[in-house]
C-alpha cells in the first residue's frame, strides 16, 4: 500500500509558476512509476506527466511539454510537478499517482492517487 499526499497548489497569476510536491509512504518507492493528472472542472482527468521508476525516463502531454518538468527525490519518496508559464486554462486540481514498475498514460492503470491539490491559474 502506498499513500500519496500532495502540496503546493494555490492561486497564481498568467505566466507564473508553481512547484508541487507529492509526498508517498513506503520503502519500495524507487520501484514504482509516478505521473501527474488534472481534472478541471466538468472535464475527465487527463494525463500530464509520468516518470519511470528504474531509468527514470520523463514523458509529458503535449498540451504542458516544455512548460512542466516532472521530477523525483527517492531518498525523500517524494515526487515533484514544476510548472511554468501557466495559463487560465491550467487551473485544475492536480493530483500525483503511482504504480509498480512501468509508466503509462491511462489513468487506470495507476493503483495509488492522492487526495488533489487545487491550482487556480487568474488571467
Amino acid at each position: 500500500q502506498v499513500h500519496m499526499v500532495e502540496s503546493g497548489g494555490g492561486l497564481v497569476q498568467a505566466g507564473g509558476s508553481l512547484r508541487l510536491s507529492c509526498a508517498a509512504s513506503g520503502r519500495t518507492f524507487s520501484s514504482y512509476a509516478l505521473a501527474w493528472f488534472c481534472q478541471a472542472p466538468g472535464k475527465e482527468r487527463e494525463f500530464l506527466a509520468a516518470i519511470a521508476s528504474i531509468s527514470e525516463t520523463t514523458y509529458y502531454a503535449d498540451s504542458v511539454k516544455g512548460r512542466f518538468t516532472i521530477s523525483r527525490d527517492n531518498a525523500k519518496n517524494t515526487v515533484y510537478l514544476q510548472m511554468n508559464s501557466l495559463e487560465p486554462d491550467d487551473t485544475a486540481v492536480y493530483y500525483c499517482t503511482a504504480r509498480l514498475y512501468y509508466v503509462s498514460r491511462s489513468e487506470d492503470k495507476y493503483n495509488y492517487w492522492g487526495q488533489g491539490t487545487q491550482v487556480t491559474v487568474s488571467s
